[in-house]
Order: structure tokens, then C-alpha cells, then sequence
């Protein structure tokens, strides 16, 4: 009898002790704070300083080159500057309308809102004119000189939203901000190249 118990004594300690082995197993793989900080930068709620002013910046940026494509797509001579214009307008509405929505999801002003007065404004710049001077030359041209300059214009305008997104893409800390970033360089950038074979051919 008192052999009997002993072997279940046993029997019962061993079960614990492998019990225990299996519960520091599980522990083993549990997320380390490093890997949960890095599933963090993902968050989509994450952002920053550099995020906001670039969202802010590159709506009122992207709102320029729709009113400059607006008037080329309906002013210019060739078919191939008026395309273009068209697509410019055509891909830049959409990520207007995806930066004002995160602008609002993060509690931060609308461009018209905020207060950009020690922003970088280098991006706005065209050949040392505003928005408002670059429009006002481009309504005072006719016939192929309409076609030629607006396609100087968007050139100059769409390197200054590359500079943005450059920065943007070395300083933001929102995931998707980066990666619109990311996509703005590739998109204008083939459309600078584009833009200069256009205006070689005029």
C-alpha cells in the first residue's frame, strides 16, 4: 500500500512539472514590446507632425495642378496636353479626398484652416510665380503657347510635389501617408518625363 502511494506521488509531480514546461512554452512565444512597437508604426491612426503638413500642403498642391489641368484640358491645342490634363485631374481628386479624410480621422485642420505660415511653401512655387500668377499668365495665352506653357508650368509644379513627398517619405511616420508619398514621386515623376518629350515636340 504505502509502495502504491509513493508511485502515485510520483506520478502526480511528474504531471505537474511537464504541466509547467508546457506554460513557460506557451510564454516563449508571446509578442515581444519590440515586435508590438513595430506593429504600431503600422497603425493607421498613428501620424505626426511631418504627416499633417504634408497632407495639408499636398491638398492645396494637388488643388493648383486641377485648376491648371482644368484649363489646359479645355484650352489646349494638342489632343495629347489635353489627355494629359485630363488624367492629372483625374488621379489628383481622388487623393485630395483621401487626405482631407485623414486630416479629419486625426482631429487636424482643413488646408483653409490651418495656419501653414512657417510651412515650406518651396513646392507652390512655378518658375517664381504663385497659383494665382501661373493662371493668370495662362488665361492671357492662345493657341499653341497655351499648350507650351502650361506643360512648363505643370513641370515645375509637379518637381516641388516630389520635394514634398521626399520629405514626406523621410519624416512621416504614418504608414499610409508614406506610402501615398511613395506613389506621388513614381506618378509625377513618369509624368515629368512625359511632359518634357510633349513640350520637345511643340
Amino acid at each position: 500500500m504505502t509502495r502504491r502511494l509513493a508511485t502515485a506521488s510520483g506520478a502526480l509531480a511528474l504531471t505537474l512539472a511537464l504541466g509547467a514546461c508546457g506554460s513557460t512554452a506557451e510564454t516563449v512565444d508571446a509578442p515581444t514590446p519590440s515586435s508590438v512597437s513595430e506593429q504600431g508604426v503600422d497603425d493607421p491612426a498613428t501620424f505626426a507632425e511631418a504627416d499633417t503638413e504634408f497632407a495639408q500642403m499636398m491638398v492645396v498642391h494637388h488643388e493648383g495642378a486641377i485648376e491648371m489641368a482644368g484649363y489646359a484640358a479645355e484650352d489646349a491645342t494638342t489632343e495629347e496636353v489635353r489627355a494629359l490634363a485630363e488624367r492629372i485631374e483625374a488621379a489628383q481628386q481622388p487623393e485630395i479626398e483621401l487626405m482631407t479624410g485623414w486630416l479629419q480621422e486625426w482631429g487636424q485642420d482643413m488646408p483653409d484652416d490651418a495656419d501653414m505660415s512657417g510651412m515650406d511653401h518651396g513646392g507652390m512655387d512655378m518658375d517664381g510665380m504663385d497659383q494665382e500668377g501661373a493662371m493668370a499668365e495662362l488665361r492671357d495665352l492662345s493657341g499653341a503657347d497655351v499648350d507650351r506653357r502650361f506643360l512648363e508650368l505643370m513641370i515645375d509644379h509637379h518637381r516641388g510635389a516630389v520635394e514634398m513627398a521626399e520629405t514626406q517619405r523621410s519624416s512621416g511616420e504614418n504608414a499610409e501617408a508614406v506610402e501615398l508619398a511613395g506613389r506621388i514621386i513614381d506618378d509625377q515623376q513618369a509624368e515629368i518625363t512625359e511632359m518634357e518629350r510633349l513640350l520637345a515636340d511643340l
